[in-house]
């Protein structure tokens, strides 16, 4: 497991789904990423909103938003199985795109260089497999 270099959401202000959504993605994210991480175009795009989602300077309502998304792609339930080939991923891609789209303007450089740097440690340790 990569450990994440941004604080949790320590304001106190979470509403409950919020926090639900926050401990679904930390349990299952690096799980996820570690299985799937070659086969996303998008890896390097989730990891910075997964950055971003944990970094306590972001407000909230993005954190929570991006918890959200997060909690969509982390879930085993959903509209489009995630091991069909080539669609698999799409809706999860398509409610990430929608999230990211409108909430760009707060994935810092940061959250961006945090994401490639977890990326290429997940990928060596998964070539050293």
């Amino acid at each position: 497991m990569v450990a994440a270099p941004f604080d949790t959401m320590t304001d106190g202000t979470g509403a409950e789904s919020a926090g639900t959504d926050e401990a679904k993605v930390r349990a299952g994210f690096w799980k996820k990423m570690a299985a799937h991480a070659t086969h996303i175009p998008f890896a390097a795009d989730i990891t910075a909103a997964y950055y971003c989602a944990l970094d306590k300077d972001t407000p909230f309502r993005v954190r929570a938003a991006l918890f959200g998304a997060l909690a969509y792609f982390i879930l085993p339930i959903d509209s489009v199985p995630d091991f069909l080939p080539f669609v698999g991923f799409t809706d999860d891609a398509a409610v990430l795109a929608t999230a990211l789209n409108l909430l760009a303007g707060h994935i810092a450089p940061r959250h961006r260089e945090a994401a490639e740097a977890a990326l290429a440690r997940l990928r060596g340790s998964a070539d050293a497999l």
